[in-house]
C-alpha cells in the first residue's frame, strides 16, 4: 500500500488515527499492511519523532507510546547507565534510532546501546510491550543482528541471547554479566508498584 499525502498527513496530525489525548491511557499502535519499504521510508522524517515504527514482511507498525510505557523505558535506562558507571563499562545509547536492514526490516527500539567501542548495530536493546509484539520484535531483531535483547512484558522481564541464528532466553546477560533478569525485574516492578501506579 502506497500512503497518498492525505494518509500521511492524517498519520501525523492530533486526531486520527492515534489520540494524543489518551497518550496517558497506554500504548496506541497503528498496522499498515500491503506496505512497501519505500512507504517505511517516509515515516523517517521530523513529523514523526513521537512515534517508534518498524518495518517487516510489507507491514509497518506504527506505536505511540504512553506514559507508563516511557516510565518503563527510561528505569531501565536508568540502571542500565547506572551499571556502566559502577563498573566503568564504557557505553554508547542509541536511543530510539531507527535500526535497519536495507530494503528487508526497520526497527526503533525503545532503547539501545553499544559497549566497549561504538559499532553500527548495538550490543543490546531494550524493547517494553504493554501489547503484543514480542515474538515479532525478536524476528526483527534477528534481521538485524543484534546480539542480546531486552523484553519487559506482562510486569516480566526477559533476557534473550542471539545463539546459532535464533534468540535462547538467559538469565543472566552477556554484555552486563552481573546483571540477572530476575533481579532487575525486582527492581524494576518495586518501581512500577510503588511509584507509577500509586
Amino acid at each position: 500500500m502506497t500512503l497518498s499525502p492525505t494518509e500521511e498527513s492524517m498519520l501525523i496530525t492530533q486526531t486520527l488515527p492515534i489520540y494524543w489525548d489518551q497518550s496517558n491511557l497506554g500504548d496506541q499502535v497503528l498496522t499498515l499492511t500491503n506496505t512497501t519499504w519505500e512507504d517505511y521510508k517516509k515515516l523517517d522524517s521530523p513529523e514523526y519523532n513521537h512515534y517508534l515504527c518498524s518495518y517487516l514482511d510489507n507491514e509497518i507498525t506504527i506505536m505511540s507510546p504512553g506514559r507508563n510505557h516511557e516510565r518503563i523505558s527510561e528505569l531501565i535506562g536508568i540502571l542500565i547507565n547506572s551499571y556502566c558507571l559502577e563498573f566503568d563499562i564504557p557505553y554508547y545509547p542509541f536511543g530510539s534510532t531507527r535500526l535497519q536492514k536495507e530494503g528487508l526490516e526497520g526497527k526503533e527500539p525503545d532503547k539501545a546501546y553499544a559497549f566497549n567501542t561504538d559499532k553500527d548495530t548495538p550490543d543490546l536493546a531494550v524493547e517494553i510491550n504493554f501489547t503484543s509484539g514480542s515474538i515479532k520484535d525478536l524476528t526483527k531483531y534477528n534481521y538485524l543482528k543484534v546480539k542480546e535483547v531486552w523484553i519487559w512484558q506482562n510486569e516480566e522481564l526477559k533476557f534473550y541471547h542471539l545463539s546459532d541464528g535464533n534468540y535462547k532466553q538467559i538469565e543472566i546477560s552477556i554484555h552486563l554479566d552481573k546483571i540477572k533478569a530476575s533481579e532487575l525485574i525486582t527492581d524494576v516492578t518495586y518501581f512500577w508498584v510503588n511509584v507509577i501506579q500509586t
